[in-house]
């Protein structure tokens, strides 16, 4: 697929090719999810104890419930009997501004577990199908420079959202309901107006319309469980430390939020490149020698400065993953991206449901432990990097194989 120059958006001449470049719709469906997820996960702690009243029992049961959806992602290949990915993606991201619009409207218990249900049976979808769009739709060759560029979309959204918090509920002084809304309404609109404005997009290869778990991918199962058990203990546990080891108040939290942000929407595109340039087995091990010596650090870390920096630069090696992506990009076969990225997305969700409530517990005891279990998600992650093939491919999914990996 040929690349197009970003002064494409200024003419109308190039405003023609834009409207016929897949990777555009992609760029903006991202724009529209991280900004109205970004603002619903912004507000969540401040509304459900100020509307409803929840307590930890109440916001833990409504967690638990938004990963449901994710773990249920396999179920989106039976949805794509129906529609088009196209067309499912766009309708996902539709059900997510809906969820997110309508929060406000049900300030109490069941109101909020049902739409935060909603929202996340769109979110979760979206992302499952967006990712398989991403591995069609973009040639091996410019997907880590593509994908970087679209976590920087992410990280820009995401700060337009917190901007419209400012704007709408501290100056102009309007309520939960409003500011709920107005950015779902808008990210419906800009959903309406793609769904109109793009042509449906053609997929290279028929897509299998059923689950798939083939023997050949076993290295990237391996690789999407750890990084779903080690975004856990990152999303729960550093976040958590920061407030109950340090301190950390809601204005200090949010400044790290929008640290994270700003130095993603930096650096993204570039470490996208990078990734393209170097390789996926090098870029893996790169990032997880970066997540042990992170996460040990975290056991003993015991300034609050210190703390912050290893939680930017966590965050940060995150946009290293974009190589497991594309890792699977070179050794697939492309009737197989949907399914496969189905089938992922709930390998990914398995950690979700068992290891927040597991290592809440021996937090109590001990929040060295925790981090240590980090560690040792590192230290496998790290053992299976070294597996990846330099130049992986079809027939060549592992240096070494303890299955038969026959194409």
């Amino acid at each position: 697929m040929s690349n197009i120059s970003n002064t494409a958006l200024f003419s109308g001449k190039s405003a023609r090719i834009e409207r016929t470049n897949p990777q555009h719709l992609l760029l903006w469906m991202t724009f529209v999810m991280s900004m109205v997820f970004a603002v619903w996960q912004a507000l969540l702690n401040n509304f459900v104890i100020e509307r409803a009243a929840f307590t930890g029992a109440e916001i833990g049961l409504l967690q638990s419930l938004r990963e449901v959806p994710g773990f249920l992602a396999f179920t989106a290949v039976f949805v794509l009997l129906l529609i088009k990915e196209q067309t499912f993606a766009l309708s996902s991201l539709a059900l997510l501004c809906i969820g997110v619009g309508i929060t406000g409207w049900f300030p109490d218990v069941i109101g909020l577990y049902l739409t935060t249900i909603l929202m996340s049976i769109g979110f979760h979808y979206f992302e499952t199908i967006n990712q398989s769009l991403t591995l069609q739709w973009v040639d091996k060759a410019d997907a880590p420079g593509f994908m970087g560029k679209a976590l920087a979309w992410r990280s820009a959204a995401a700060l337009v959202g917190y901007g419209s918090i400012w704007l709408i509920m501290n100056w102009l002084s309007l309520d939960y309901i409003w500011m709920y809304s107005i950015i779902g309404g808008c990210g419906l609109v800009m959903v309406f107006i793609m769904a109109v404005y793009f042509p449906r997009f053609a997929i290279g290869s028929i897509q299998h319309k059923h689950l798939i778990l083939r023997k050949r991918y076993w290295l990237y199962y391996l690789l999407t469980f750890f990084s779903g058990a080690r975004r856990q203990i990152f999303m729960v546990f550093a976040g958590f430390m920061m407030v109950e080891k340090f301190g950390y108040s809601v204005s200090e939290i949010t400044a790290l939020f929008l640290i994270n942000y700003v130095v993603n929407l930096l650096f993204a595109p570039t470490i996208g490149r990078f990734i393209g340039k170097m390789g996926e087995r090098n870029a893996l091990i790169i990032e997880y020698v970066g997540l042990v010596i992170i996460f040990s650090s975290y056991a003993y870390v015991s300034d609050a400065n210190i703390a912050a920096g290893l939680y930017v630069i966590d965050h940060l090696l995150f946009a290293m993953a974009i190589a497991m992506k594309t890792y699977f990009q070179k050794i697939a076969d492309k009737q197989d991206i949907a399914s496969t990225m189905s089938v992922s997305f709930t390998i990914n969700h398995i950690a979700a449901v068992i290891i927040p409530v597991l290592l809440g517990i021996l937090w109590l005891s001990s929040p060295k432990a925790v981090f240590f279990i980090g560690t040792g998600f590192a230290v496998c992650s790290l053992a299976l990097a070294f597996n990846v093939p330099r130049h992986p491919e079809p027939g060549k999914e592992a240096l070494w194989s303890p299955l038969m990996t026959k194409h």
